[in-house]
């Protein structure tokens, strides 16, 4: 079952394992820089880091796509999308910039609470205010707007001096341009002088870190799932019409007939996008979707924040063992898989990528962040949260069943298996996804130095896992407060 993978001292467990019952022993290395290791996954999907959004409606939306795929990642929009709004969203992101950042824009006659209520959706926290040929006149930021009162018009409170970017700058120069103005943001603007963008520095340290997934027209990556049910392969065909770069045909439980038949369906449109089918934790499933026709398996039942799966059922597997496993099936047929759920900490997606998956879905870790589609909320004592929801919970399956009949949604309604609603607040040192993919990226390529990897694949051939006890877990967690 191991063979794929070498254990410390040949360590055959005599049970499956989860993220935390594993750890990671140093090896010899002639890797001289984090930065030189290749992290684009091997599967075909362009990832140029091996991190996807899983396709959970509290958590993938535009916003999201955009700056994941700038990063390098993807974004799987949920199945339960109607096709119009899943075609425009695509057509959206496919027109952003590969360095800007979509700005919020506010003409000068509107007001403090306009521009309070739109700020949070960004993570740069700011919003242009331009003129009616759009071309920038002022920004505004939180503190431009705090103790105003909230119908006064922004033309009163924006700041008017503007350093304005050339939209086609070199990051480097633009960070160089912000740092020696002492500015953490700019708006950017084409030849014309319109608004074309905003850029933050951090975002011009980040574009030269980070190559943006792109496909072969330049444009940015995003993935779609589809379900088993109904018209299969004309979803699917709507979703590759309108661009879709990888389809995802998505169940909880992805070893059924239903499954095959689906996938079958949409390989009959013979795509030329990866097709990824789940979700499956055994060998047997994976081979029984890739003879279907998938190229990428997604494997997880139950590990995810949101999922009672398995406390409802008893049905699932300790997410290590099932990635494990499953990949070394799927190497076999040349095809991959997607580890789908149960990540925490950096740590648990290099642990997911040591034992061979391609790609990282993460859901839950990213609902708390400005850039989720959710509405920012705030407790009683100040802290700042979005709601999330697993896609079996109750909230989930009204949408989803939305069309039907109020006896079958009913019906229905009494067999949710998700938590129903979950604050997820925001880590006020990484409010941003980039912050947490920031934070993920750092670990996971001084994981492959560690191992002496220079790529992904090499990764999982060279790391040597060993398995401990809770105790050898908790002594890895760094201590926020004096022991005495």
């Amino acid at each position: 079952m191991y063979q794929h993978v070498r254990f410390l001292n040949d360590q055959k467990p005599p049970y499956d394992l989860t993220y935390d019952d594993v750890f990671m022993v140093p090896s010899r290395s002639a890797v001289g820089s984090r930065q030189g290791v290749d992290l684009s996954a091997p599967d075909g999907t362009g990832t140029t880091i091996p991190l996807v959004v899983a396709n959970m409606t509290a958590i993938a939306g535009r916003r999201m796509a955009e700056t994941v795929a700038r990063r390098g990642g993807l974004v799987v929009i949920p199945q339960d999308i109607p096709i119009e709004v899943v075609t425009e969203v695509i057509s959206w992101v496919k027109g952003r910039h590969h360095v800007l950042d979509t700005p919020i824009v506010l003409a000068p006659t509107q007001t403090v609470a306009d521009a309070l209520s739109l700020l949070p959706k960004r993570a740069h926290g700011a919003g242009v205010v331009v003129d009616a040929d759009q071309r920038p006149v002022g920004v505004v930021t939180e503190h431009d707007l705090s103790g105003v009162d909230r119908f006064t018009q922004l033309s009163e409170v924006m700041s008017k001096e503007l350093l304005l970017l050339d939209a086609d700058i070199d990051p480097r120069e633009a960070f160089n341009q912000l740092d020696a103005a002492h500015r953490k943001l700019a708006p950017a603007v084409d030849k014309d002088g319109k608004l074309a963008g905003i850029l933050t520095r951090k975002g011009a340290l980040r574009a030269t870190l980070y190559t943006p997934a792109v496909d072969k027209d330049g444009k940015l990556r995003i993935a779609a799932a589809v379900g088993i049910n109904g018209d299969v392969a004309g979803k699917a065909k709507a979703l590759l019409d309108a661009g879709a770069d990888t389809i995802v045909v998505d169940t909880a439980h992805g070893h059924q007939e239903s499954m095959i038949s689906a996938i079958k369906a949409v390989r009959s449109l013979d795509p030329n996008v990866p097709i990824v089918a789940g979700n499956i934790v055994a060998a047997e499933g994976v081979r029984d979707l890739i003879e279907a026709g998938a190229d990428i398996i997604k494997v997880g039942v139950g590990p995810g924040a949101m999922c009672t799966t398995r406390m409802m059922t008893g049905v699932g597997r300790p997410q290590f063992s099932a990635v494990l496993e499953c990949a070394a099936e799927a190497k076999k047929y040349g095809k991959h898989v997607w580890a789908d759920g149960g990540v925490r900490h950096p740590r648990d997606v290099a642990m997911a990528l040591a034992a061979g998956a391609s790609n990282v879905m993460i859901g839950s870790w990213f609902a708390g962040t400005y850039e989720s589609p959710g509405d920012l909320q705030q407790t009683a004592d100040g802290r700042l949260y979005k709601e999330s929801f697993g896609m079996a919970s109750a909230r989930a399956v009204r949408n989803r069943t939305s069309e039907e009949s109020a006896y079958d949604r009913a019906r229905k309604g009494l067999f949710e298996e998700g938590i129903s609603t979950s604050r997820m607040f925001l880590d006020p040192a990484r409010p941003g996804v980039e912050d947490l993919i920031d934070s993920i990226i750092a670990g996971v390529r001084s994981s492959c130095t560690y191992a002496g990897a220079g790529s992904l694949e090499e990764f999982a051939e060279r790391a040597v896992v060993g398995v401990q006890s809770a105790a050898g877990y908790a002594e890895g967690k760094p201590l926020h407060a004096s022991w005495q």
